[in-house]
């Protein structure tokens, strides 16, 4: 089983146990993250989408790191023109200790709001008849104030 999760702007491919770097997260030595699935494989079965809410991935932070020094030189030839920099990128090491499918629980809440805009979808409907009577009844205010000039 493994899983293709989203963090600081890239994707990783994951298994249960593994350690990887990852931009730097907010989170303490120890501290238990949870990562943002975008697909979970389990043999033949592919879970992407909507059935993602029921997918947990969860990563132990294990250190924090610093990666290698880039150095970065601008030359121009003929101009005297040197410039030299350097950045090291500030890296989370992390282990992945859980993949795999929740309770499903955030679905429920999901489609009870998907259920609440259908619901007002009705009176959506009902509602551009009211926004005519609404636009009819400022168009005289509106003819007024012009009249007054």
């Amino acid at each position: 089983m493994y899983a293709i999760v989203k963090t600081g702007g890239k994707q990783y491919r994951v298994q249960e146990g593994q350690t990887l770097l990852v931009e730097r997260l907010p989170a303490e030595d120890g501290a238990t993250v949870s990562l943002q699935p975008l697909l979970l494989v389990d043999g033949s079965d592919v879970i992407d989408g909507d059935e993602l809410s029921s997918v947990t991935v969860q990563a132990r932070v294990v250190a924090h790191e610093r990666g290698p020094k880039l150095r970065v030189v601008k030359f121009k030839p003929k101009r005297g023109y040197r410039r030299h920099n350097g950045h090291r990128q500030e890296l989370t090491r992390i282990e992945v200790t859980s993949l795999g499918k929740g309770s499903g629980s955030g679905s429920g809440s999901r489609s009870a709001g998907r259920s609440r805009r259908a619901a007002s979808a009705p009176e959506a409907a009902g509602a551009p008849g009211a926004a005519a009577a609404a636009a009819s009844a400022p168009a005289p205010a509106n003819a007024e104030a012009s009249d007054g000039s």
